[in-house]
């Protein structure tokens, strides 16, 4: 279920760049709950149910270690919880606001990996391979490199394995001789990789002026209709968050925007924005099943 994906990279982009960009900044707890809410739902719609396993993998250990190491550190904050034994105060603006960190780093990680399965290296080099190109391949095979090492890192390990030179048994020396032939195997083979395909891309003229690019995007009604939905609840959102209206603050003390009817509107606007694939994988799905029952 991925049906985001085949809208246009122009699309795909616009929707990460506002709720990557809002997760990062916005630090409302409301919009922290938004966000992270949207992201881990998104990516579950997308994995499957693998990326709750993944997700809370990473993500419950951010919010303890971030939660308990920041009020040793901020100490900031009149509401004194108690004294830790250093003598230094705990205070509970100091909690509340590594809660909201340890959340906004979540919801971060969530929405780049929603990222990295929507947005390709092929729709990305198409956005700005005629702009940046030399910089647009570099991102693109940094966000590909990742996946594509762990991939070959298991193929290289199994056939270690297969081999009798198991990094995870025998003595420690023997071990870390075996580890030492895995890490000198997937060197050579990143070197050989980024050799190959700079050489690929130089021979198939990227980056020359006057070249021609076939691509398969189209942008049609469909993606019109959702990219200016998402521009009108991006700007409204970033809008109302200029004018105060996602206002917050945790020192010197915990103090927030009033609650009003405009200032419901904008976290509204942020939440439409959020769901936006969602939606589009909800209604697509209701599709499918609307045809199997008329078969």
């Amino acid at each position: 279920m991925n049906e985001f994906k085949t809208y246009h990279p122009i699309v795909n982009f616009t929707y990460f760049v506002f709720v990557i960009g809002f997760g990062c900044f916005l630090m409302h707890p409301v919009c922290l709950c938004i966000s992270v809410a949207c992201g881990f739902a998104y990516s579950v719609m997308l994995k499957g149910k693998k990326a709750i396993r993944t997700n809370l993998l990473y993500m419950l250990p951010i919010l303890i270690l971030t939660a308990l190491i920041n009020p040793l550190f901020n100490h900031e904050g009149p509401t004194i919880l108690m004294y830790l034994p250093s003598g230094n105060p705990l205070t509970a603006e100091s909690i509340v606001y590594g809660l909201c960190a340890a959340t906004m780093i979540a919801s971060v990680i969530c929405h780049f990996s929603c990222y990295n399965e929507v947005m390709t290296s092929d729709k990305f080099i198409y956005l700005f391979g005629k702009v940046i190109p030399a910089l647009s391949l570099i991102f693109s095979m940094t966000l590909r490199f990742v996946p594509k090492f762990v991939s070959q890192f298991k193929v290289v390990t199994n056939a270690q394995r297969c081999m009798g030179r198991d990094v995870s048994s025998g003595k420690r020396i023997k071990s870390a001789k075996n580890g030492l032939n895995v890490l000198s195997v997937m060197t050579t083979w990143s070197l050989e990789n980024a050799i190959e395909t700079a050489d690929s891309m130089k021979s198939r003229g990227y980056g020359n002026p006057g070249r021609t690019t076939f691509s398969i995007f189209k942008f049609d009604k469909r993606d019109k209709k959702t990219l200016v939905c998402i521009l009108i609840f991006g700007i409204y959102t970033f809008a109302g968050n200029l004018m105060g209206g996602m206002y917050f603050r945790f020192f010197p003390s915990i103090q927030s925007a009033e609650i009003s009817l405009w200032s419901i509107s904008v976290f509204a606007s942020y939440l439409f924005l959020c769901i936006c694939p969602i939606v589009i994988e909800i209604r697509e799905v209701r599709k499918w099943k609307a045809l199997e029952q008329k078969i």
